[in-house]
């Protein structure tokens, strides 16, 4: 519609900033902005993982292709992935064999000559190409208890070349930065005092525990039912059930806010949570761009390019 405005400054506030986890506010925008957001964190922003094995030598109790499965998912330190080149993508190299652009060398080779049963970890994962990209296995980067990939008892042994690759979830979750990425929308909840004065001490008391989780209380020196902690609303209606059961169904309203979603993330080690956002908006960024040409071309969509071309995050 011409003369629209569509123009919106998406904001975030962070609550709470781990190495690995993060909890942010994010308002001024829509749940399809949030939504988005929260599907490239988990399935498009890059990283780096095993994806080709060349095993030489395997007298281990487990067959190669679960020792290649499991040598994928071990998470790869992937700081510097969006500076590599996917292997698709590189011409210096035919993408079957180590490339200093889009490719990461691992060797191993372990024989257990002793009596006692060996552990086989991501530590005997040997880099013979870090280079500027600096990848190696989370736990040496971090000094954490490294990933145990297979045991060799006295006279087995394991041999192989490992080589990691640049790539995303949605092509495989080994590629996935992200162990949980979830948002809920947070709760306007008004109390009708009114009606709330009309009830007894323990009818206000059954109100308030009737919800599963402590959203409300009974304030001690007004004994007013107040809310406590709206953000603990799970949406599950018992306390509305509930109102309607003691004959007060307007006693409380709930609706969700549509501009302000609380986002809680946990990474896999391979970024941290501040790389992980950065690096999700990004991505959004990038395909917003690439689509917003096509847009300007065909003026049925002139409408959605005003709609796309009003988001810009600060």
């Amino acid at each position: 519609m011409a003369g629209v405005s569509y123009q919106r400054y998406p904001t975030v506030e962070i609550r709470e900033l781990g190495v690995d986890s993060m909890k942010f506010d994010l308002k001024g925008t829509d749940v399809s902005i949030a939504n988005a957001l929260r599907r490239v964190m988990i399935a498009e922003v890059p990283t780096v993982a095993i994806e080709l094995v060349d095993i030489m030598a395997n007298t281990s109790v487990l067959p190669d292709e679960f020792l290649a499965h499991r040598l994928g998912l071990i998470p790869l330190v992937s700081d510097s992935a969006f500076h590599m080149l996917y292997a698709r993508d590189c011409d210096a190299c035919d993408g079957d064999d180590n490339c200093e652009r889009c490719t990461v060398e691992f060797n191993l080779g372990v024989k257990c000559e002793g009596d006692e049963n060996i552990d086989i970890t991501a530590a005997d994962l040997i880099s013979t190409s870090m280079g500027e990209f600096g990848v190696e296995p989370v736990s040496t980067r971090k000094g954490t208890t490294p990933v145990t990939i297979v045991k060799l008892s006295k006279g087995q042994e394991l041999k192989m070349r490992c080589l990691a690759r640049k790539g995303v979830g949605k092509d495989h979750a080994k590629w996935s930065p992200a162990a949980t990425v979830s948002f809920l929308t947070v709760p306007e909840i008004h109390i009708n005092h009114e009606l709330a004065n009309t009830l007894t001490l323990n009818q206000k008391q059954e109100f308030v525990v009737s919800s599963p989780t402590q959203v409300f209380n009974i304030n001690p020196d007004t004994e007013e039912i107040e809310v406590e902690n709206a953000e603990a609303y799970t949406y599950d209606e018992e306390v509305l059930k509930k109102a309607e059961a003691m004959g007060v169904p307007g006693l409380v309203s709930i609706v969700a806010k549509e501009d302000h979603f609380v986002f809680s993330i946990e990474t896999t080690g391979v970024l941290t949570a501040t790389q992980l956002v950065l690096n999700a908006i990004s991505v959004l960024r990038q395909k917003l761009d690439n689509v917003r040409p096509m847009l300007e071309e065909d003026e049925e969509f002139g409408e959605l390019n005003a709609h796309i071309s009003g988001y810009a995050f600060r």
